[in-house]
């Protein structure tokens, strides 16, 4: 694949404001955000791979030549920040102390996970600012861009990025469009909270970690399908059955046309582990409930980063 066949799209969605997004908005198909005020231009998340940042630093650099002042992270995921390195030495990443501390503890791992890939040079490098507790912000020309740390959901070192002038908001992983959710490394109660907190920030336009921009109805969709979750989960655990009986016997409905339903089982786990008594965000054996997902699937899920 060449960058002339990589597909995404930099699309302004409010003044000076743009979504990258990467079609269908499965497995490392992410979205990137940028903003421009004045002189100062603000990254929101990279990619996945050296072909596909190559591709976004080309669009970002038609807007914004010399390239971004600041890169905020979403998330620790290399399909969000294994291309950071790309828009050095000029920006200064942003992330929360959590999501430098699992990035320091992941590493390259992501790509283990699928060999086949084609992820060019893309080494781990990490924020050069962290900030703590559940708010920041980075000031780009006249315009005041919130960074919102809404406690434990996708991972436990998230950041959604809130433009309140525009009513733009990022919001990395923690919202989905047109695919299945997905909280194995986070929360699930914790992803609902944090939802219910964005909720009361009256978002016009929302850009999601993946898949199609829209408005407040994606807040909803991510909402419903993890309380639909929480109801599966609490069932298959009073009637003893393990999580891999659980997903296979369950009619996934209105989700079944969901991106990378498979997703399920991940899910069931960390949900499982929190009906049990864990707290939110707490350490569980992610390698083991990854690898049931794949043999719920039946196989790797398909990654065409």
């Amino acid at each position: 694949m060449t960058l002339q066949q990589v597909r995404s799209e930099m699309r302004e969605i409010a003044r000076s404001v743009y979504a990258w997004v990467q079609p269908d908005g499965g497995w490392c198909l992410n979205n990137a955000g940028l903003v421009l005020d004045g002189e100062c231009a603000v990254l929101v998340d990279t990619a996945a791979t050296e072909r596909r940042t190559r591709v976004l630093a080309e669009a970002v650099g038609a807007l914004a030549p010399a390239g971004p002042d600041f890169l905020v992270n979403t998330h620790f995921h290399g399909d969000h920040t294994f291309g950071n390195s790309y828009f050095k030495p000029r920006a200064t990443i942003i992330a929360h102390e959590n999501c430098a501390r699992d990035q320091i503890a992941a590493g390259p791992g992501l790509r283990g996970l699928w060999p086949d890939v084609e992820w060019g040079d893309t080494p781990v490098l990490g924020p050069d600012v962290t900030y703590s507790g559940d708010e920041a912000a980075v000031h780009a020309g006249g315009r005041r861009i919130a960074l919102l740390h809404p406690g434990p959901a996708h991972t436990t070192g998230d950041t959604v990025v809130w433009l309140p002038d525009d009513g733009v908001l990022f919001t990395g992983d923690v919202v989905w469009s047109r695919s299945t959710p997905f909280c194995l490394m986070g929360s699930v109660t914790g992803s609902l909270a944090a939802i219910e907190r964005l909720r009361a920030l009256g978002a016009e336009t929302v850009v999601p970690g993946h898949g199609p921009v829209g408005g407040a109805e994606l807040l909803e969709e991510t909402a419903s399908y993890l309380n639909w979750l929480v109801e599966v989960a609490d069932s298959g655990l009073r009637a003893g059955r393990s999580v891999l009986e659980t997903a296979r016997t369950t009619d996934l409905g209105a989700w079944a046309g969901l991106l990378d339903a498979e997703r399920i089982v991940g899910n069931l786990h960390r949900s499982y582990a929190e009906l049990a008594g864990a707290v939110p965000g707490a350490p569980i054996d992610v390698a083991m409930a990854f690898g049931e997902m794949v043999e719920f699937h039946g196989g790797l899920p398909v990654c065409r980063a």
